[in-house]
């Protein structure tokens, strides 16, 4: 038996002699990247995090004491440590244990995320709550210096400096700009400052300098310019770092001290993504979120399939070559969005503001009223963030902004926090703004080129993964704003579909058609303006219609074509997402789950017309 298999939840870790942990954590390592080759998920994040995760564990007390994960991608040796590890390899597989933190899975995720920054809010949320019902544990929240980069964690920091509750924020950083200050010394003297001595030593000092007005003052500045924790402390909180976090003793000693500490405290450690796994820690950036791969090698499958994103990627880089007005602007996903390649070839018109989605999306409204043409490529599930600047500085205002949503729809093994379920719903009551959905990868193209020539607000809808395969145009061409296609005529039944599932309705329709039912197919392309003379122009001709989205059935396609068609004497049938948030699991398994595939359209069919 190898030592994790002793560990069945926190207590029996406690039981551990403390010179095993390191023993310990290389079990985990080891767990994880066996487990994630065969699955996919997020393996640097989570590698670097083990240690931290096996020291706070063994320090902490939970599920009494309260650890929030800020994003959750770094949260798979907590699930390991927390009951989790025979279902481990189970992760993001349909019915198995999620990617992220989950409220209904533990007891031990004590707040559920997906999304980045939000830890130091919630985190206080439970301190506040706490103090108020007058119990006694402690906060934890653990955030990764890239969701730093989010507004919203500052608007935690403030609040929390401002409260003085007692909870402690760790940054795990894996960043390097500040590695010359981490080592044995600066261990040492964290250490030391967890102890109490020598800060108590400190705030007298600075409550001495300070009743020197001008001098306590520049005192001040000088130490806020020399020491990069000053700015945590100027915010109300004791900052105490850097300190590497791959030191369990250690960790598990400054731990041990900052329990007892009172007021916010932010623990500073200096990480390694991808520790213990070579291919990881040479390219953190692959490993960040990755499919199955071989881990002897670290290679994943090839693939020659073309992606939607590779299209978007290609067609922009096309397009911004004859047209230097073109900006292309992302909120910390390159890669991820296809960016990356704009980057190389135009830096200086490519911008990564970092996991700031509402101040991309005003940032491109900025310069789009100044004349520039922004694309700002966000997935859809994190658009979500960006709603009110959507419509008060880019919608009201008219300007010509193109919101490209990668990862519209189903996103697979990620789940409820990741799935791009609700963007048409969240932008279709947004006046002024174009929405379109590609029904495959040529088509995308098109779309691309529309948007940018339309000098109106759009927001462009796009799945994850692999197109239909279709042949690209040489080059993308202007479609008309508004107006549909037929690309399937019949008299019995007609079949409306946007986006990705055109092809999905087409073969449906060829399904119905070995039972002598003629079904017209059309590709609707546009959400808004929705082509109202094409859909009255099939009402001549069948009262019957289907409509089918992935996206959620409330304030969708299909509500918008319900309410055309009322008091025509129409029957509608809409097929998309039900009112709840989708679990994790394969496209295969979800769409046939959630009816989204041609026999469910085909059967529907046939129960709406009887036979």
């Amino acid at each position: 038996m190898n030592i994790l298999e002793k560990i069945n939840n926190p207590g029996d870790l406690k039981k551990i002699k403390k010179e095993d942990l390191p023993k310990v954590a290389s079990d985990i390592r080891k767990k994880i990247i066996e487990t994630v080759s065969k699955t996919g998920g997020h393996l640097a994040s989570s590698l670097g995090a083990v240690d931290l995760t096996v020291a706070l564990h063994y320090v902490y007390n939970s599920p009494a004491d309260k650890i929030i994960w800020d994003v959750g991608h770094q949260a798979y040796a907590h699930k390991i440590l927390t009951g989790r590890r025979d279902k481990f390899e189970t992760l993001r597989t349909h019915n198995g244990i999620s990617g992220f933190p989950k409220r209904s899975e533990s007891e031990h995720d004590a707040f559920g995320v997906g999304h980045s920054s939000t830890s130091i809010s919630a985190a206080l949320g439970f301190a506040a709550a706490r103090d108020i019902k007058k119990e006694d544990y402690k906060v934890v929240a653990v955030i990764g210096d890239g969701s730093m980069t989010g507004g919203l964690a500052f608007e935690g920091l403030q609040n929390a400096g401002h409260l003085k509750k007692d909870m402690l924020v760790i940054l795990n950083d894996n960043e390097m700009f500040i590695s010359q200050k981490v080592g044995a010394i600066a261990g040492y003297f964290a250490k030391l400052l967890t102890g109490g001595m020598v800060k108590k030593a400190e705030q007298k000092i600075m409550k001495t300098v300070s009743r020197f007005n001008s001098f306590g003052k520049l005192i001040k500045r000088v130490k806020v310019m020399l020491f990069p924790g000053m700015l945590f402390e100027e915010m109300g909180f004791t900052y105490i770092g850097p300190v590497q976090g791959h030191d369990i003793s250690n960790l598990t000693n400054i731990l041990t001290n900052i329990k007892n500490m009172q007021g916010p405290v932010l623990l500073h450690l200096i990480t390694k993504k991808g520790k213990g796994y070579e291919p990881a820690e040479e390219n953190p950036t692959k490993f960040h979120g990755i499919g199955k791969f071989d881990i002897n090698t670290g290679k994943t499958p090839s693939s020659k399939e073309l992606t939607y994103t590779q299209v978007f990627s290609d067609t922009l880089v096309k397009l911004a070559a004859a047209n230097d007005k073109i900006v292309a602007i992302t909120a910390a996903m390159p890669e991820g969005t296809g960016l990356d390649k704009f980057a190389k070839d135009f830096p200086e018109r490519y911008f990564d503001v970092g996991i700031a989605e509402e101040h991309a999306v005003t940032f491109a409204a900025g310069m789009a009223a100044d004349g520039m043409q922004p694309v700002c490529a966000i997935y859809s599930t994190f658009m979500q963030r960006a709603l009110d600047n959507i419509i008060h500085d880019v919608a009201l205002q008219n300007l010509p902004v193109v919101l490209a949503l990668d990862r519209g729809g189903l996103v697979g093994e990620d789940g409820g926090t990741h799935h791009g379920a609700f963007d048409f719903s969240f932008l279709n009551f947004v006046p002024n703004l174009i929405i379109m959905a590609p029904a495959d990868e040529n088509e995308l193209q098109h779309m691309i080129k529309t948007a940018l020539n339309s000098n109106k607000p759009c927001a462009l809808r796009y799945p994850r993964g692999a197109g239909s395969g279709v042949s690209l145009d040489m080059a993308p061409s202007v479609l008309q704003i508004g107006k549909a296609k037929v690309v399937a005529e019949g008299k019995d039944i007609c079949l409306l579909a946007i986006g990705n599932h055109v092809e999905t309705c087409i073969k449906a329709a060829e399904i119905l058609a070995e039972k002598n039912i003629k079904a017209s197919v059309v590709n609707m392309r546009f959400l808004k303006p929705l082509d109202e003379e094409i859909i009255k122009e099939m009402l001549s001709k069948t009262k019957n219609f289907i409509t089918v989205e992935e996206n959620a059935l409330i304030g969708g396609f299909g509500e918008s074509v319900k309410s055309l068609l009322c008091g025509s004497g129409a029957v509608v049938e809409c097929i998309g997402l039900p009112d709840k948030y989708i679990e994790h699991g394969s496209l295969k398994v979800l769409r046939k789950k959630y009816g989204l595939t041609a026999e469910n359209i085909a059967k529907t069919a046939l129960k709406m017309l009887d036979k």
